[in-house]
């Protein structure tokens, strides 16, 4: 949807900027001469050196590599389409919102290699040994780490500000509701051995609680990718502070339910992590049940939290259609 931003009241407008005070260059090789453009050239020099490093030694086994390896590949491919697209001035041709899908793939993509470049050297750089295989990989971690930056940069670069039009996604609760549905991603991954919840009505309904929520965030997403929040049988608006509060309520029972049920030997659980025989595995690929259950109750937090402030930032626009 596209907004202007004037402090607390969003604006829907018809009007396009390129959200760094100047218009965007269409259809020229001089869109790469610009701050945003160099940028994204940083963006795919450094996403292609990073995998390129990894496969050259075949450095990424296991599910942690794969995820990896899927992160780099994924961000240079849709940057390479967004720079293919503004060189050939096809944006109006693009099946998406430009407005709003390049600020949110860059919020995606900074994520990505955030995670990639936490997880790479935990799972790998530290267990291999001196030589070809861990130069490369602590290269690569640096070039992911430098991918990380220049998104988030761009991210900072063409988020809304006051008294500037532009898209809902670059708004501060449309940047929250990228993290929202990554931190749920990654709560998924790590719930994916079904024994962690299975035959405890509480545990089922936390995991209940984070597929909603990741479901009506991502509906939030895509109804603004399409430009279609025309569609709902009630406004947009209501719809957006309706899910941030009831998100908000969902997560605070799961924030309850989820350790008490996890940690506290009243309902079976182990609060300490050496009674979990599951932790003895000393295999650096295998994260065991009782981290799993930290991992999910941090990141409960965590997006509780987002929610709270999607909840708050909510509230305070105002959106009118012009």
């Amino acid at each position: 949807m596209p907004v202007t931003v004037t402090r607390t009241t969003v604006t829907t407008t018809t009007t396009s900027s390129s959200g760094l005070g100047s218009p965007t260059i269409l259809a020229s090789p001089r869109a790469l001469t610009q701050p945003l453009g160099l940028l994204r050239l940083v963006q795919l020099f450094s996403t292609c050196v990073a995998f390129s490093l990894v496969a050259s030694v075949n450095a990424w086994t296991g599910f942690a590599g794969h995820w990896c390896m899927f992160a780099w590949c994924f961000c240079f491919a849709v940057t390479l389409i967004i720079i293919i697209v503004e060189l050939g001035g096809l944006q109006a041709r693009f099946p998406l919102s430009w407005r709003n899908f390049p600020i949110t793939y860059a919020c995606y993509a900074a994520l990505f290699c955030l995670t990639a470049s936490i997880i790479y050297p935990t799972i790998y750089v530290q267990f291999l040994s001196h030589g070809r295989s861990r130069d490369h990989a602590i290269a690569a971690t640096f070039f992911s780490s430098v991918a990380c930056v220049a998104y988030a940069t761009e991210v900072a670069w063409t988020r809304a500000r006051p008294g500037e039009i532009t898209g809902y996604m670059a708004t501060v609760p449309g940047l929250l509701k990228v993290v929202e549905t990554f931190v749920a991603c990654i709560i998924f991954a790590f719930i994916s051995e079904p024994s962690l919840y299975n035959n405890k009505p509480a545990l089922n309904w936390c995991v209940a609680v984070y597929a909603i929520c990741f479901i009506l965030a991502a509906v939030a997403i895509l109804l603004n990718l399409c430009d279609c929040t025309n569609v709902l049988p009630i406004p947009f608006p209501t719809f957006l502070s309706g899910l941030a509060l009831l998100s908000v309520l969902f997560y605070a029972s799961a924030m309850v339910l989820w350790p008490l049920y996890q940690f506290d030997e009243r309902h079976g659980a182990h609060p300490e992590r050496w009674k979990d025989a599951s932790c003895q595995n000393r295999n650096s690929f295998y994260v065991c049940y009782w981290d799993r259950r930290l991992a999910v109750t941090i990141l409960t937090a965590i997006n509780l939290l987002a929610y709270v402030a999607d909840l708050v930032y909510s509230a305070r626009l105002v959106f009118v259609r012009v």
